[in-house]
């Protein structure tokens, strides 16, 4: 069996790291004054300081910044053909000062450019835009939408309003020219200028901030329906990473209930929520919830569509990696490889999977 990883967390060394990738203007503005973004209020989290603990190479850096190392913990005894890099940035888009946000951005766009994906052939990259600056975000789409080895347009869960927003269009415009998927990984929730991570204000503790993910992208996910963005862009694909799985099942559920009794008010949402769902969405396997009961395992799986929707996502290399050898229990064979390669291949456009594995 061959992989592709849809969520590898690369890292920077340092702030000092993409100073050679910076204007003049800002790299003097972080020397003097520091690096001015707005940080998370809740930063406990599992492991050591959210990673494995095997994970921080012997120089003290932190994990992620270590290619032979992340190679020989997880490319190389897992056979990844493929490896998604997803990053750690999210904080560069929580500035209100969009221009810096832009150009955070860039840099450490051309950092993974010149420092992963020229290094290792196995490796995809991701590209990173300042989400509350349309323009900007498109001038970069523009600018990295035709490299070759950068895969899709990413963004934070966290924001200052939902992502089905007309605000947006013009970025979901870009992905669309340049074919590349829209991706949502979880980050930023209630850090700088983003509202509160809940409905209901900040939680206490991580393991809250954990179990309410969702709730942020089933706003997420409703307002691309509901604002008719598939209908506006029918090519678009986004993805959503990091938040668990199976909750989307009754969420769709209620979502095509609601839309048969209130569709008078969205007369432009021509098909069931679920079925955008299947045409214009996919979602990351981690963490992929434990059932109780095996026996609910594939009814939740087929109720979420995954043979067609799942994108294996190992998360490495965080505190709750997902080792594509133990995350599923066993599965038959077309499912598997579609989970582990051939969905993600069709939505990269990478090369198809030669290689048949039970």
């Amino acid at each position: 069996m061959k992989y592709i990883d849809c969520d590898v967390h690369h890292n920077v060394p340092d702030i000092e790291a993409i100073f050679p990738y910076l204007p003049r203007k800002y790299k003097e503005q972080v020397e003097i004054f520091g690096i001015g973004i707005p940080m998370q209020i809740s930063s406990l989290n599992g492991g050591v300081n959210g990673r494995r603990a095997d994970s921080y190479p012997s120089n003290g850096k932190l994990p992620g910044t270590n290619l032979p190392l992340m190679a020989s913990q997880h490319l190389d005894p897992f056979n990844i053909e493929y490896g998604i890099l997803t990053g750690e940035f999210q904080w560069a888009t929580v500035t209100p000062d969009t221009y810096y946000s832009a150009a955070l951005c860039s840099a450490l766009n051309d950092y993974t450019i010149e420092h992963w994906l020229e290094k290792d052939a196995r490796l995809r990259g991701s590209i990173y835009v300042p989400i509350h600056d349309p323009v900007a975000a498109v001038k970069e789409i523009e600018r990295l939408g035709s490299h070759p080895l950068m895969v899709q347009v990413l963004a934070p869960a966290g924001t200052k309003m939902p992502y089905g927003q007309k605000f947006y269009h013009p970025i979901y415009e870009a992905c669309e020219r340049h074919n590349l998927p829209f991706t949502i990984h979880v980050g930023s929730e209630g850090h700088g200028i983003n509202p509160s991570p809940t409905g209901v204000g900040y939680p206490s503790y991580y393991v809250e901030f954990r179990a309410l993910r969702q709730q942020v992208y089933m706003a997420h996910m409703a307002s691309f329906v509901f604002e008719g963005v598939f209908e506006l862009f029918p090519k678009l694909k986004v993805v959503f990473l990091e938040a668990g799985v199976f909750w989307i099942a009754p969420y769709l559920w209620h979502l095509d209930q609601d839309w048969r009794g209130l569709r008078y008010q969205t007369p432009w949402v021509q098909k069931k929520p679920s079925e955008y769902f299947q045409t214009n969405m996919y979602v990351g396997s981690q963490p992929v919830e434990e059932v109780p009961n095996p026996n609910l395992f594939m009814p939740m799986m087929e109720s979420v569509y995954a043979r067609d929707r799942m994108l294996f996502a190992s998360d490495y290399p965080h505190w709750d990696y997902d080792s594509p050898k133990l995350a599923f229990p066993k599965m038959d064979k077309e499912l598997a490889e579609n989970i582990f390669y051939n969905n993600a291949a069709d939505l990269y456009g990478l090369p198809k999977n030669e290689v048949k594995g039970a």
